[in-house]
């Protein structure tokens, strides 16, 4: 699986990275890592990812706005948006995420989610 992180945290991006390569069953390769929308746009071109863990709160544009941008682009994409807040949980998946994990929680709801998306 192609992974493309999106999050303007290098710490958020590293340890996601890391935790990809830990869970080694979902035999992860991380594509591409960005900051801000705009770099979004730009690697969705040429990473070629099958999932996009994306942050909610990604800098440049707004969130509803950039994942339907992404969905009109590249529908097979899957897309996990990891948002602070969980009452962004129902806004992320009317914008065409598949599903939502709150960065509050433990790795597990998101191990879980990538699984689902094998």
């Amino acid at each position: 699986m192609r992974v493309l992180l999106a999050d303007s945290q290098s710490d958020v991006r590293y340890a996601l990275r890391v935790l990809l390569q830990l869970v080694r069953e979902l035999n992860a390769e991380v594509v591409a890592e960005v900051t801000d929308a705009f770099s979004l746009y730009r690697a969705l071109e040429t990473a070629n990812a099958d999932l996009l863990l994306l942050d909610w709160s990604l800098p440049a544009l707004p969130p509803e706005d950039r994942l339907s941008e992404v969905r009109q682009h590249q529908p097979d994409l899957r897309i996990i948006v990891l948002g602070g807040r969980p009452e962004f949980k129902q806004a992320a998946l009317d914008a065409g995420a598949d599903t939502f994990v709150s960065k509050i929680d433990s790795v597990d709801p998101l191990i879980t989610a990538i699984r689902s998306m094998l």
